[in-house]
């Protein structure tokens, strides 16, 4: 039987790869290719739609694409770097997001059209109303920071600050007979609270509270800042609605009332004659990546998400690369040390945190970088916290955006026990070990005893203590003081910069400038930039998915094209054989802390 069923999976991977990947990698490559070779009209207006979402990066697997989502902020700072400098493109056109966009992407986007503007072209930002959700405060800064900001009529600007909610399972859990067993290190290590609790602990609403005064602040400073007003005058003003889109306009909240094709009418007028809108996405992918030029190069290493053990043959093949597999990445900086054109690293993290094992491993691949004379530039994006800042604590420098969510220097870890729940509905869990007394420790069936639970909080301990050695060696600070400023918090980029955690605030570019500055590459000098690791190739990726040969996917997509053909028969029957024999392993990694 269990054979039977892997035959049929084989079947199943087969016509999969044949009548749904096969046609769309060819589509893909067909389509890349057409759009890569299409001139950008001599008047041209960018259209950057946010609406979608970003991600931090690009994913490099190019079936990610198959998992939704939009462009991501180094995508979008890297095209309008290449956009400045081209005489084709004479405005860009920005369609906001109504219910917030991330923070820290918010910063960077809007730093990127600030350089945008200074090449003396045209930024004109639309939006279809401003919600009383999530960041929308960001949202509304970026589109501040355009020449002109419009507002559809019937929209209505109900931004009048910045909230959020947390869900709280203690008393459902307490109700229903789930017991959650955990450590946290310490009062600031707040993700148990949402499991243990039902209301804000005092220290969990004082760290919110903060960092949220701190992200809000600074987007209405920039704002302020882009529309020439004071911060506390539109504060005010921000504050003092819900405002009609009519009102809005009369209190200089916005620039122009209009429809989206009126305001493209627009920026196509200050285009020039002829204009026409481009997609910022296909102008990116005519474009390409930067590459810079010159004999030094700069390396630019990237990860996001939870930070994991393994590679990335255990992730998602659609996923988008939401995860940080360690054997990657790590690898990834190896391959930048060991590049002698290489003379400087650039990580962009990206990453709430995750296994402490995962981390360390990455951690001491940026230690074998700065031992072989290649500084290390950390550059932060929506969040470099936990595992995420463990990564990043021993670069040479540190740049975050005033937004980023850093810190939570600390360590949580437990179990929810189930026994008691299950048997409300009839269902029995029973435990049964053979070995040690531990290794039954994190069994769902039973709470933990008095030795298991003492054990389970020393090694809690000693990652802890271990963490706070890496800041205070990466940072330069007593670890006194890193206990003070730890203790689970987390901390924007702007309250990290003061405590010391962080040295510099900014994007990419002022992470680049600084890597430039510790290699030594003169500022009259150009650079080359080469990114880690590298995108995979479509037939890499069926590699990966389907456990045959990159040049075996070549062939099968030549196959592909004549599905009558008894080869390609044949070739189905290899694959069903190959996909029966292999083996995979299942990578466990610790639950983020």
């Amino acid at each position: 039987m269990k054979q039977f069923f892997l035959t049929m999976l084989g079947v199943f991977a087969g016509l999969v790869l044949f009548f749904v990947i096969v046609p769309v990698v060819l589509i893909t490559i067909a389509v890349g290719s057409a759009s890569s070779k299409a001139p950008t009209p001599s008047n041209t207006v960018l259209e950057l739609d946010l609406r979608e979402g970003v991600t931090d990066q690009a994913p490099t697997n190019p079936f990610a694409m198959f998992g939704g989502g939009g462009l991501s902020t180094l995508q979008i700072v890297d095209t309008l770097a290449q956009a400045e400098d081209d005489g084709r493109v004479k405005a860009l056109l920005i369609r906001l997001p109504e219910a917030g966009i991330t923070p820290a992407a918010a910063d960077e986007i809007r730093q990127a059209v600030r350089r945008f503007r200074r090449s003396g072209k045209v930024v004109i930002a639309h939006a279809q109303g401003f919600q009383p959700v999530g960041a929308a405060v960001s949202s509304y800064m970026i589109g501040a920071s355009a020449s002109e900001l419009w507002m559809q009529n019937t929209s209505s600007f109900q931004l009048t600050g910045f909230s959020t909610e947390s869900i709280f399972l203690g008393r459902a859990f307490e109700k229903y007979g789930v017991n959650a067993e955990f450590e946290q290190r310490y009062e600031y290590k707040n993700a148990v609270n949402e499991l243990t609790e039902s209301d804000y602990t005092p220290a969990h609403r004082e760290a919110m509270a903060a960092w949220m005064t701190s992200i809000y602040t600074s987007a209405l400073a920039n704002a302020a800042q882009d529309r020439k007003v004071t911060p506390q005058a539109l504060r005010a003003t921000i504050e003092a609605g819900p405002h009609t889109s009519a009102q809005a306009l009369q209190r200089r909240l916005i620039d122009k009332v209009g429809q989206v094709e009126e305001a493209e009418a627009e920026a196509k007028r200050r285009a020039g004659r002829g204009a026409s809108i481009l997609e910022f996405g296909d102008y990116a992918s005519s474009k390409g990546e930067r590459a810079g030029s010159g004999r030094n190069a700069i390396a630019i290493v990237g990860g996001e998400g939870a930070i994991m053990t393994g590679t990335g043959g255990n992730a998602d093949p659609f996923g988008g690369g939401s995860s940080i597999m360690s054997d990657d990445l790590a690898e990834a900086i190896y391959d930048a040390i060991e590049d002698d054109s290489v003379k400087a690293i650039v990580f962009r993290v990206s990453s709430p945190g995750g296994s402490p094992d995962a981390s360390e491993q990455i951690l001491a691949a940026v230690r074998a970088a700065k031992a072989a004379g290649k500084p290390v530039v950390v550059s932060m994006g929506d969040y470099a916290a936990s595992g995420g800042y463990w990564i990043s604590s021993e670069a040479n420098w540190i740049v975050a955006q005033p937004s980023t969510l850093t810190g939570s220097i600390g360590v949580y870890g437990g179990k929810l026990v189930l026994a008691d729940a299950l048997g409300r509905f009839g269902i029995d869990m029973r435990n049964l070990t053979v070995g040690g007394g531990y290794a039954d420790a994190f069994s769902p069936s039973e709470p933990f005893d008095a030795a298991d639970r003492t054990a389970f909080a020393a090694s809690i301990d000693r990652t802890y203590e271990e963490f706070i050695a890496r800041v205070a060696r990466g940072r330069s600070l007593p670890p006194a003081r890193v206990r003070e400023i730890a203790r689970g918090r987390v901390w924007t980029g702007a309250q990290a910069k003061a405590l010391g955690l962080v040295d510099q605030l900014g994007g990419l570019e002022e992470a680049i400038a600084k890597a430039r500055q510790l290699a030594e590459i003169p500022t009259d000098e150009s650079v080359r930039f080469k990114r880690y690791p590298e995108s995979k190739s479509p037939f890499a990726a069926l590699s990966d998915m389907f456990g045959v040969s990159g040049e075996a996917a070549r062939v099968l997509i030549g196959i592909g094209g004549i599905m009558d053909d008894p080869e390609a028969e044949a070739a189905v029957r290899r694959l069903q054989a190959e996909r029966a024999r292999a083996s995979g392993a299942t990578v466990l990694a610790d639950q983020p802390y």
